[in-house]
């Protein structure tokens, strides 16, 4: 704790005094994180959101680091449940992973067996799935890879899509200057 430009509050907003001298340095710091929500001209207003922590793990920030940028800047102690959340969140992302197999196509696969079972459970994630291949692995239909992914979000468990796109056919483009 020290005399930081952050206030960080229980509703996992985040007060920024811009008009401190770390305010720069701070907002560098937690924009990868952070989803700004007001402006005015004296403070701005963060929150941490499931979506902004996801997509910093998503980026290679871990919970480690962003704990770290709220307790270098903040002013005052970070509420110990703020820290947990992080945490918890973060370590949802990444368990569930969208992959491309030789034979079975695209497929979701799981470091946690339990994680996977909860998914399958969800009836509106039911119809998007094919056959279970393992206890941690099942068939995706590719039509549904984006609205799987979507309720995989909604249900709290954002999959890492490394699936990898195929390149499409190439179009001559001429600019005329």
């Amino acid at each position: 704790m020290s005399d930081g430009p952050l206030i960080v509050q229980s509703d996992k907003t985040l007060l920024l005094d811009i008009d401190h001298p770390l305010s720069t340095e701070c907002r560098r710091a937690s924009a990868p994180f952070a989803e700004l929500e007001k402006s005015p001209e004296h403070s701005h207003t963060d929150r941490l959101t499931s979506l902004g922590l996801w997509n910093a793990r998503a980026a290679g920030l871990d919970a480690e680091s962003v704990i770290d940028v709220l307790l270098r800047y903040s002013r005052y102690a970070v509420p110990h449940a703020i820290l947990i959340d992080i945490a918890e969140t973060m370590a949802r992302y990444g368990r569930l992973r969208l992959e491309t197999h030789p034979v079975h196509g695209l497929i979701l696969t799981t470091t946690d067996a339990a994680v996977l079972e909860e998914v399958i459970r969800a009836k509106k994630v039911q119809p998007m799935l094919g056959k279970r291949i393992d206890n941690e692995t099942i068939q995706v239909f590719p039509s549904e890879r984006g609205r799987l992914k979507q309720s995989l979000f909604k249900l709290g468990w954002p999959a890492a899509d490394m699936a990898g796109y195929v390149d499409g056919q190439a179009h001559p483009i001429e600019l005329h200057e």
